[in-house]
C-alpha cells in the first residue's frame, strides 16, 4: 500500500479513486493532480512505478492542503464563527443545522436521537 500525505491508499482500485481517500482529495481534483503528474487514471495503484508516485506525492504536498492542515482549517474556521457569536458560530455551538435547513421535522442528524425517555410513562 503506498503512502501520500499520510494515509495508505488501496492497491486494487484505479488511482483516480484511491486518491479520493486522501481528506480534501475529491474525485476532479485527484483528476487534475493525475493530469499534471502525467499519469494515466485508470491506471490501478499497484501498477503504479515509483516514479509516478513520487510525481503524485510532490503534486500534493506543495500544492495543496490536505489531511491534518485542512482539518486543522477547517476546526479553526467554526471556531472563530463560535468565538464571534454570530448566527452560524451559534448554531454550530447548540448543535443544529447550519445552512437553513428545517428543524422541525428533519436534522435528527445534527440534532441526535429523540429523548426517549421523556415519551414513556412508568407504569
Amino acid at each position: 500500500m503506498p503512502r501520500i500525505a499520510g494515509v495508505d491508499i488501496p492497491d486494487n482500485k484505479r488511482i483516480e479513486i484511491a486518491l479520493t481517500y486522501i481528506y480534501g482529495i475529491g474525485r476532479t481534483l485527484a483528476q487534475k493532480i493525475l493530469t499534471k503528474a502525467e499519469v494515466d487514471w485508470n491506471k490501478k495503484t499497484k501498477d503504479l512505478t515509483e516514479e509516478e508516485l513520487t510525481r503524485i506525492r510532490h503534486i500534493v504536498e506543495r500544492e495543496h492542503k490536505v489531511e491534518g492542515d485542512l482539518r486543522r482549517e477547517v476546526a479553526s474556521n467554526i471556531k472563530r464563527l463560535m468565538d464571534m457569536g454570530c448566527y452560524r458560530g451559534l448554531r454550530h455551538r447548540m448543535g443544529l443545522p447550519v445552512r437553513g435547513q428545517r428543524t422541525r421535522s428533519n436534522a435528527r442528524t445534527r440534532k441526535g436521537p429523540r429523548p426517549s425517555s421523556l415519551r414513556r410513562r412508568k407504569k
